[in-house]
């Protein structure tokens, strides 16, 4: 039978098509002439397939089967899956797409963690390394110049790993002088390194300086703890300085960071080493920020090579200008050693490599993963000296100092909390509740289609209301 859609779209004189009798004709009838209907004996057995297809479409209208759609029956689903399997080589192709896509995700999420397990690593082993060099040797100042020199080396590296990596060949004339654009078109004179450099360098230097004094006072834990307060600091000196984004829930993580702090110098009471020691540790901390705050306005838009060469760039500085101030402390007896064949070396030289290779992971991991994996790998540096101090060291942790070491770890994680957290959060509450009603709404269909099975097993059909 076909459809009175057609036979109206072509304007002839409509019909009806009946199914043929084995060659019997009635008297006195004749076959119709007028139209465009087809021969009732050559009917094909396309349009006899059409004429069931419509009646099973009407069929399923009728009994209001979930999910129907006009025209949609039972062969144009055979024609679908036909030709879905006529096309085998796309779906290889969206197949191993899909797998390359997988295996790329999976190598992205392995190769964060393992930078997030070398960062903490790094960071706790060069936090233990400073302890134990303090047993035969209390120079923090002399340490710290002694570590920062070592930057001179990251420029070196990063060529290294530019040669390999790239087919383009630069020699390291060429690469330094493309890298030092970074202070300016005319590059690198006199006058810019020092201005460009001392600020970051003197920064650098109290940094490192005020945690290895804090390091003399405090645990290991209660300093990297409290060294994690730089991020609330970052915050609000960027919101001040830099006019970011106003954030409430970083104020309060900022709020619960100071909490923190108030709480472990009242740990021990607002007298002796303890407070001493907070205020050391704080005070790193201070200076970490501002030389995050001053990169990003002055520098932020370096790339990789131009980050080695001014890191290179601020040890020579150190190596330069900085090199009186352990002399001076030397011979103030502030800071006196014997020989340099009774120092330290292996420690020394132990500490300023695994400070080297932090400062390289801090700063390349940014490119190779993301932010927040480095930030995340400090943060575990805190339970990875906690357990160092308590099965080595034998330490006693207060119940003060465990919650404010929770509590400004807890304000570290809510610093890490995108800008755009709050709608990100409200779409997957949604996204969560539309699966939820789409799941009940199954249920209900799976439910009424076994009703109707039922019924049309007893005989009968059951017809919905409008």
């Amino acid at each position: 039978m076909m459809s009175t859609e057609t036979v109206f779209e072509s304007g002839d004189q409509p019909c009806i098509r009946l199914e043929p009798l084995k060659s019997t004709h009635l008297p006195g009838k004749s076959t119709p002439t007028g139209g465009s209907c087809a021969d009732f004996t050559d009917s094909s057995p396309k349009a006899t397939a059409n004429g069931l297809h419509d009646i099973e479409d009407r069929i399923l209208r009728i009994t209001g089967y979930y999910g129907y759609n006009p025209g949609y029956s039972s062969h144009r689903r055979e024609d679908g899956s036909e030709s879905h399997a006529e096309t085998p080589g796309s779906e290889t192709s969206m197949e191993s797409q899909s797998f390359h896509t997988c295996a790329n995700t999976a190598l992205k999420v392995l190769g964060g963690l393992l930078m997030v397990l070398c960062v903490s690593s790094s960071w706790v082993g060069t936090t233990q390394v400073v302890k134990l060099t303090f047993q035969s040797f209390s120079c923090p100042f002399f340490i710290s110049w002694f570590s920062s020199n070592w930057n001179i080396l990251i420029f070196p590296i990063y060529y290294s790993g530019h040669v390999v990596t790239t087919r383009e060949k630069q020699t390291p004339i060429q690469k330094f002088r493309e890298c030092s654009k970074l202070f300016g078109e005319d590059g690198m004179t006199l006058k810019l390194f020092v201005k460009r450099t001392a600020p970051f360098s003197i920064l650098w230097t109290l940094t490192n300086y005020l945690y290895l004094l804090a390091l003399k006072k405090l645990t290991a834990t209660d300093v990297s703890a409290l060294y994690c307060c730089h991020k609330a600091f970052v915050f609000l000196l960027s919101w001040i300085v830099l006019k970011d984004r106003f954030m409430g829930v970083r104020i309060v993580a900022a709020i619960m960071a100071i909490t923190g702090i108030v709480m472990m110098a009242y740990a021990d009471g607002f007298h002796g080493d303890s407070f001493v020691g907070v205020a050391l540790a704080v005070g790193s901390a201070s200076t970490s920020a501002l030389y995050k705050v001053l990169f990003k306005m002055f520098l932020g838009s370096a790339n990789l090579g131009e980050v080695a060469h001014f890191l290179s760039t601020m040890g020579f500085f150190n190596l330069i200008f900085i090199s009186c101030v352990p002399l001076i402390l030397y011979f103030t007896r502030v800071e006196h050693w014997g020989s340099l064949s009774s120092l330290p070396w292996g420690y020394m030289c132990g500490l300023a490599g695994l400070w080297l290779v932090f400062n390289i992971l801090v700063h390349v991991g940014v490119v190779l993963t993301y932010p927040i994996l480095i930030s995340i790998g400090t943060l575990l540096s805190v339970p990875g000296n906690a357990a160092v101090d308590l099965l080595k060291h034998e330490v006693i942790f207060s119940v003060v100092r465990l919650a404010a070491t929770c509590i400004i770890c807890l304000g570290f994680l809510l610093m890490l909390l995108p800008e755009e957290w709050d709608s990100v959060t409200l779409r997957f509450l949604a996204t969560i509740a539309d699966k939820k009603s789409e799941d009940h709404g199954e249920e209900l269909t799976d439910s009424s289609t076994h009703t109707r099975s039922r019924s049309r097993a007893n005989g009968t059909v059951s017809i919905p209301l409008a």
